[in-house]
């Protein structure tokens, strides 16, 4: 057997078993790609209109299972396809939406009742507000453990993990 089909049916056999042949980090193969706009999946965005009609597939034609009714409302993008993004609510559920109704300004859903918002991100801080559970609220800058927020004319950092909307290891500046 010649030296040059050798190489090749041993690249075959590494695509096979390893799914490539160039070496990729951990960090690489984690993050999907959306294959219109290359951007990651899944990745939160935000209801941009107040009526959006949920639909079991990506097209006009496809049925509408439910109307999403809450401006502001964060959903995460699991799936593209053309102009139609596979979304998912807090709870899971899901479908496709129009791209044309999200936007990449981001919001959170407020999950802990009376949720404190302190002036600082440190659980000392003076208290400036608190925001009752399912209320959206704007998302700021991010740290590991706290979100600045904005609602009802009020801001300030809230901890993390009382927010739905924001991945736990996220930072934002």
């Amino acid at each position: 057997m010649s030296q040059r089909i050798f190489w090749f049916l041993a690249a075959i056999a590494a695509v096979v078993l390893f799914g490539t042949v160039s070496p990729v980090s951990a960090a690489e193969e984690a993050v999907r790609r959306g294959a219109v706009t290359n951007l990651p999946l899944p990745r939160y965005v935000s209801l941009k209109v107040d009526e959006a009609f949920v639909r079991r597939g990506p097209s006009k034609t496809h049925r509408i299972d439910w109307v999403l009714t809450r401006r502001n409302m964060p959903l995460m993008i699991t799936a593209e396809y053309e102009n139609w993004r596979r979304v998912q609510d807090r709870d899971g559920v899901g479908g496709w939406v129009h791209y044309a109704l999200l936007t990449g300004a981001r919001t959170v859903l407020v999950e802990e009742d009376m949720l404190a918002l302190h002036d600082r991100p440190q659980d000392n801080a003076p208290i400036a507000a608190q925001l009752q559970v399912g209320v959206i609220a704007k998302l700021g800058d991010c740290t590991v453990d706290w979100c600045h927020l904005e609602a009802g004319g009020y801001d300030g950092w809230a901890h993390k993990t009382a927010l739905w909307g924001v991945d736990p290891d996220e930072i934002r500046e």
